[in-house]
């Protein structure tokens, strides 16, 4: 093993530091690279960035991030024109990036996404010091937005994304996939060795959640939960996460629907940072008063105690070439809450999760044949929420899992072969 104590890595995410994502997957997994004694740097870009941020502000969460012996650094992120804004963002983080490289003795930069990669690869192509890259993939960028409608198939932008791509993974020194689906496209019989044909490292790396701090993994008396929120008595069914594009709305509601034949007293949760709109108003067209949903955004921080007071959890996504690199954040949420899952089959690796340690229930289509077949096979196994948290310790714990391989890929980084 190598020792990574004294090495500098500059994490780059394309998102700002509020969001939930990176509070939850960013910072976390950090904290674990600085365990090691690493020196762990983080770039950020912040959306509308002098106006929602002053110095004190800043200041105070640098010192924060500090504590947890994360450096932060952050430049705005640029909206419109979309491609325009984008381009002007890489070039100015590419520049910034290529000056810490030597100043701060970087060794590593690790790339969240395709365009963080690509600033870290253009920072370190026109810079002296040629630290190592991270490709932490999370996904098939291009084809998610084609397959969402932002992109039309096989137009210019995506022809030049896969361009890109193609680039970014000949330059990369190791990879991070989400999903064995997704390894298995990128770098076909890597699973044994855990390296492609060229000996660089490639870990698969499921989004994991932190049982130590946020999620404690206690038996909890879900109508003692359902008490705080007041849910007495209700069937609680919720969803965590973005709505539209990828993610099905429409059919969540008549899933929510079909569920209340069978639960009449079913409320129906969405936290989500997305415009409640479209989905409150589905949820009136069938019948639902003010009283029998909730759809909002709430801090991270309360995710786990309203999940607590949930029965299951939903996760209805499009089923795509792209989202087999998906591995949801909602999932290993649901687990840890001890929540059963009702979920589509063709997303990640979600199939054989809930099918090998039945965890839930697989909808075979999306009618309300199906809808009824899962609400009723749901029931039939009973309470399964010690199960539940089981497969959250074992598959998704940050400490045991995500944690320990992270540092698996930074130690591979620097050993010619083998762990």
């Amino acid at each position: 093993m190598t020792d990574l104590k004294g090495k500098h890595t500059l994490y780059i995410c394309y998102f700002g530091l509020r969001q939930p994502l990176v509070q939850t997957q960013v910072i976390p997994y950090l904290q674990e690279l600085a365990a090691t004694g690493m020196r762990v740097s983080l770039l950020t870009f912040e959306p509308e960035f002098r106006d929602t941020w002053s110095a004190e502000q800043i200041e105070e969460k640098r010192v924060e991030l500090l504590a947890k012996n994360i450096g932060w650094e952050a430049l705005a992120y640029h909206k419109s024109p979309s491609a325009i804004a984008t381009a002007y963002d890489i070039f100015a983080a590419a520049r910034h990036i290529r000056k810490h490289i030597d100043a701060d003795d970087i060794d590593i930069l690790h790339g969240r996404v395709h365009v963080a990669t690509l600033m870290g690869a253009l920072a370190r192509k026109y810079s002296k010091r040629k630290p190592k890259l991270i490709f932490d993939i999370r996904g098939f960028f291009p084809e998610e937005y084609t397959d969402a409608g932002v992109w039309p198939e096989e137009g210019t932008l995506y022809r030049s994304a896969k361009r890109v791509e193609r680039w970014l993974l000949r330059q990369s020194d190791g990879f991070v996939v989400l999903t064995e689906k997704a390894r298995e496209v990128l770098f076909p019989g890597s699973k044994e060795s855990c390296r492609d044909t060229a000996g660089r490292p490639v870990e698969v790396i499921p989004c994991c959640v932190d049982l130590q701090t946020r999620f404690k993994g206690e038996q909890t008396d879900r109508e003692t939960q359902k008490s705080k929120f007041g849910y007495e008595g209700r069937f609680v069914a919720a969803h965590v996460g973005a709505l539209g594009g990828l993610y099905l709305t429409r059919e969540i509601v008549d899933f929510l629907v079909a569920a209340r034949e069978r639960h009449p007293d079913l409320f129906a949760l969405f936290l989500t940072q997305t415009d409640p709109g479209p989905v409150t108003e589905r949820l009136k067209e069938n019948g639902f008063s003010e009283n029998d949903y909730f759809v909002g955004r709430v801090e991270a921080s309360q995710v786990p105690e309203y999940l607590e007071a949930s029965d299951v959890g939903l996760s209805f996504v499009k089923a795509t070439y792209a989202t087999l690199s998906r591995s949801p954040t909602k999932i290993p949420e649901y687990l840890a809450a001890g929540l059963p899952i009702i979920a589509n089959p063709g997303v990640g690796d979600v199939d054989e999760l809930i099918t090998d340690d039945g965890v839930g229930v697989l909808i075979d289509s999306f009618d309300r044949g199906s809808y009824f077949k899962a609400i009723d096979d749901l029931a039939a196994l009973g309470d399964i929420s010690e199960r539940c948290r089981e497969t959250a310790t074992r598959r998704f714990d940050l400490k045991t899992v995500g944690g320990p391989l992270y540092r698996r890929l930074y130690d591979r980084l620097f050993c010619n072969a083998g762990d």
